[in-house]
């Protein structure tokens, strides 16, 4: 029995509606959310610019993680890219920013709903946001503890809907009629288009990550998917066009409704324009499309940050009794419960902002990784030396092009959160050290190189 145990392993059950449900789920919170930040930071049109030039970057990201997951179908997603391309240490490093940036992705979900709860139910009401943020958490953390399938599941029925409620939203509010309902002419005019001039446009760059941040997390079910090959390329790839539409819709609605300087203090840009309207059915819709993009997002969190640190703990990354998989259920469940007490730690303690920052910072560290990865991917093992899944296209210039975007956002980071940006870098220098002298002594370490892939190109 235990010989049988120790050979359990993820189940692969889920295609392409799962896969475009899980990065769509963690990502379309930022449409309710986030994005508007980037207003205050350099106005209506930066926040425009912002979306475009990020989902630029964000494309790139989705083109290079359709390839390399459907070559190295582990779960990990960038984890595993790491550990068979560069080495065992930068795979440390990736895993641990796949963690913090969902987990902080998570926290962020909850203070939003909890805030939102809050905010509805007036002064008077008397309540705070932590019963809600520890009741969302505990309750998605069972959810994915019971299985993989019912969670995707219903990430994409509640997913659906919310992305459902923006579209209502837009055709609600006439956008072939400017003037009627929207007013972007008086809300975006040439004096304050651009309040802080092109170094506001920079320092938007922080805050326009949010509408597409966790894409990538499609690349967390590689293990779990029926067909790499097919299903992440395609799921991920809808996922980004559904973001870039939903995105650009959130923008026009909100920037045509609501002023500049109210749209980038505000914590729920779409709620709010949908108040403006005076329609109650708008406005209930659209409170309750908040609140079921944060609940997608946070549960998506937790499915992807269980499963890297599930693979750091089967390859000896970390003690191996994180990478027990359950025995009915199929689920890496050590690893969602060790995580659930760090979620809700950090619920308590930040805010919405700081959430947010640290995700980013944590997902451009990443992004960062990817554009290396990729070349020396190419390099090491070029076209029609190993079988895959999907070949994206123009390479190098997505890396190029991801590596150059991620350099810039880093700036727009500094300009607003120079602090919280060392101190990260030094958090991730100082667990490199622990891994290299300490850690890494108990790793098996012809155990964790899983692709039966030729050497490489000049090895």
């Amino acid at each position: 029995m235990s010989g049988e145990k120790s050979h359990l392993a993820l189940l692969r059950i889920l295609g392409p509606i799962h896969v475009w449900a899980l990065g769509v789920g963690i990502v379309l919170v930022g449409e309710f959310t986030g994005w508007n930040f980037s207003a205050d930071k350099g106005g209506a049109l930066a926040a425009l610019i912002a979306c475009w030039i990020i989902g630029l970057l964000y494309t790139a990201v989705a083109m290079i993680d359709s390839e390399v997951t459907s070559t190295v179908a582990a779960a990990g997603g960038q984890y595993a890219q790491a550990k068979h391309i560069v080495g065992p240490l930068m795979a440390f490093n990736v895993a641990l920013y796949l963690v913090f940036a969902y987990t902080m992705l998570e926290v962020s979900n909850a203070i939003l709903v909890g805030d939102l709860m809050v905010a509805t139910a007036g002064p008077d009401a008397g309540i705070e946001r932590h019963g809600f943020v520890v009741l969302m958490i505990a309750v998605l953390c069972f959810l994915n503890y019971r299985g993989v399938l019912v969670t995707l599941n219903i990430n994409f029925v509640i997913t659906a809907l919310a992305f459902l409620s923006i579209i209502i939203l837009f055709f609600s509010v006439q956008p072939w009629s400017q003037g009627t309902v929207l007013q972007l002419g008086k809300m975006v005019t040439p004096e304050n288009a651009l309040p802080y001039g092109w170094l506001g446009v920079l320092a938007s760059f922080q805050f326009g990550i949010w509408y597409y941040l966790g894409i990538e997390g499609t690349t967390q079910a590689a293990e779990e998917v029926r067909s790499p090959a097919r299903s992440l390329p395609f799921g991920t790839m809808t996922g980004m066009i559904t973001l870039l539409i939903g995105a650009t819709i959130t923008w026009y609605v909100c920037a045509s409704m609501l002023p500049w300087e109210y749209l980038g203090f505000t914590f729920f840009p779409l709620y709010d324009a949908a108040k403006m309207t005076g329609s109650a059915s708008l406005e209930f819709l659209l409170f309750w499309g908040t609140v079921l993009a944060g609940v997608a997002s946070a549960n998506g969190c937790i499915n992807d940050a269980s499963r890297a640190w599930f693979s750091l703990g089967r390859d000896r990354y970390l003690p191996a009794w994180f990478s027990a998989v359950h025995p009915t259920y199929r689920t890496p469940y050590r690893s969602i419960l060790f995580l659930l007490p760090i979620a809700l730690a950090f619920a308590f303690i930040s805010d919405l902002n700081q959430a947010i920052t640290f995700s980013i910072l944590s997902g451009v560290l990443q992004y960062t990784f990817m554009s290396i990865n990729v070349m020396m991917f190419r390099k090491k093992w070029p076209l029609g030396s190993i079988r895959r899944g999907y070949v994206h296209p123009f390479h190098p210039l997505p890396a190029l092009i991801l590596l150059v975007l991620c350099i810039i956002t880093y700036g727009a980071v500094f300009l607003g959160y120079g602090s919280q940006l060392i101190a990260m870098v030094a958090f991730y220098l100082v667990v490199s050290l622990w891994f290299h002298f300490y850690r890494y002594r108990y790793v098996q370490r012809g155990a964790q190189f899983s692709m039966p892939w030729p050497r490489p190109s000049g090895y």
